[in-house]
């Protein structure tokens, strides 16, 4: 069901004024793509129904990562691929968080602060492991947003309690699977391999945070581990491809503002309304449209690509793990939802100058039912 309020409306709403915010080239360029998914801009096809004969117009997805409408099938797919990966080991939910000190060059280089917080991630939770003798495995999502959708950097890990071992293969980190690393620990190490990779890539900017990067406690949580494999794959779809706010959330747009929900943390999640300009909306929400061709979902370890080619494969047979089949689905046409028993054909395709001549006055995407 479409949401009444949509991001896209916003930017339309603003118009030319959307120059004037200070953003850059990529950015104002995936605002005008998000702007245009599902208009007659991007072209469609037109379906009709096989029982009563009600026609009706689909248009294209813009099929754009930071776009609120277009993420269901690829997280669907994704979540169905790491699905054939699970093994029998208890996983935990481990967050890495950058401190606020470090939003500044995260607005002006966001490639490098992100990148940097993939790998000192990765290279904390490695050498923990290491010194257990052990080769672990991580799968990291970045998200780059707070609730009220200002700048607050950090992944979300999915994090097997356990790794491999040289002589044996799979090894438990713990018999009881209920404890993964010391955060306190992790923590310390996190931000020391951060401070020391941004001191030697941007030594200036490291100089003139020092003292804050190093007087803040830096933030790593670690949830206890999933009930079952099930609920690891339901973890996976809810944060996998997630942007930095659906549209169900936008609740409001008058002529100036832009009202939406929140939850404020600061009081045990409690749902609050936010009112702010259409200017201050789309310029936060601006700041976490990634840099071109960034990678959001990184795997590492024995959860590696180059890992998961045969070496993933041959350890879960190990462990007695079954691989599953792969079942084609039918591909089903759509149901009417003028009669609610014929089936949607496509009749006609049209590109970007929108539908034929002979459906020009419609005014919705349906017509009613012949019958």
């Amino acid at each position: 069901m479409r949401s009444q309020v949509e991001v896209a409306d916003i930017i339309n709403r603003l118009g030319d004024r959307i120059e004037k915010l200070g953003l850059n080239s990529w950015q104002l360029r995936t605002l005008h793509i998000i702007k245009k998914c599902r208009t007659a801009a991007l072209g469609g096809h037109i379906d009709a129904c096989d029982d009563c004969g009600t026609i009706r117009i689909s248009y294209n997805s813009c099929r754009n990562r930071h776009c609120p409408k277009c993420q269901g099938k690829n997280r669907e797919d994704w979540i169905e691929a790491r699905s054939a990966e699970l093994l029998p080991a208890p996983y935990f939910h481990v967050v890495f968080t950058l401190p606020d000190s470090v939003n500044p060059l995260a607005m002006h280089q966001p490639k490098l602060v992100y990148d940097t917080l993939f790998e000192a991630a990765w290279e904390t939770l490695a050498t923990f492991g290491k010194d257990k003798g052990l080769k672990m495995g991580m799968i990291a999502v970045l998200h780059t947003w707070g609730q009220n959708l200002g700048l607050h950097p950090h992944l979300h890990c999915i994090v097997p309690g356990g790794g491999i071992n040289k002589e044996t293969g799979w090894l438990h980190l713990r018999k009881d699977g209920k404890f993964l690393f010391s955060v306190k620990a992790m923590s310390q190490v996190f931000r020391a391999k951060y401070c020391q990779k941004l001191k030697e890539r941007n030594r200036s900017q490291y100089e003139k945070n020092r003292q804050a990067l190093w007087k803040q406690n830096w933030v790593v949580y670690a949830k206890k581990p999933f009930g079952n494999a099930d609920a690891v794959v339901e973890y996976l779809g809810r944060y996998s491809h997630k942007i930095a706010i659906s549209n169900n959330r936008l609740k409001e747009i008058d002529s100036e503002s832009v009202t939406f929900s929140y939850k404020d943390y600061l009081q045990q999640g409690v749902k609050k309304l936010m009112k702010i300009s259409q200017e201050e909306f789309i310029r936060r929400f601006a700041l976490h449209i990634l840099p071109k061709r960034f990678v959001k979902i990184r795997h590492y370890g024995f959860l590696s690509s180059s890992w998961k080619r045969e070496k993933l494969k041959r350890l879960q047979k190990q462990l007695g793990i079954v691989p599953k089949v792969k079942i084609e689905k039918e591909k089903k046409l759509p149901v009417c939802i003028c009669c609610g028993h014929g089936r949607m054909h496509i009749v006609a395709v049209f590109h970007e100058r929108g539908p034929p001549i002979w459906l020009s006055d419609i005014g919705q995407n349906t017509i009613a039912c012949k019958n």
